[in-house]
């Protein structure tokens, strides 16, 4: 029988050119992995953003998804208030379940 583990699920929203500061964020913090989807089109507070390539991937809307165990969240609010003051984006939070809990925690 598979067991499940409480984790929480963090989605980020940002333009393309902020996705290596994301990035080494989550790795600095100890996410042990992340999905990242380029070339996101969507509506919001900013109003609608193509999803094609203007000029290159930093022209364009990111979407960076990750698993961690919840004490890793505030590092994660702290390293990403100050994007999020200057520029356009959003985060979001969800509880969630693993069954392979090991995988979403550093040793």
């Amino acid at each position: 029988m598979l067991t499940l583990h409480p984790m929480k699920e963090i989605r980020i929203v940002v333009e393309g050119e902020h996705l290596k500061l994301v990035t080494n964020l989550l790795d600095r913090v100890g996410a042990t992995g992340y999905t990242i989807i380029n070339n996101v089109s969507g509506k919001g507070h900013h109003g609608f953003h193509e999803g094609h390539l203007l000029f290159d991937d930093t022209s364009s809307q990111v979407i960076i998804f990750t698993v961690v165990p919840e004490e890793r969240i505030e590092p994660i609010l702290a390293g990403l208030g100050p994007l999020f003051h200057k520029h356009s984006g959003a985060m979001f939070v969800s509880d969630v379940a693993v069954t392979r809990r090991d995988h979403f925690v550093v040793p």
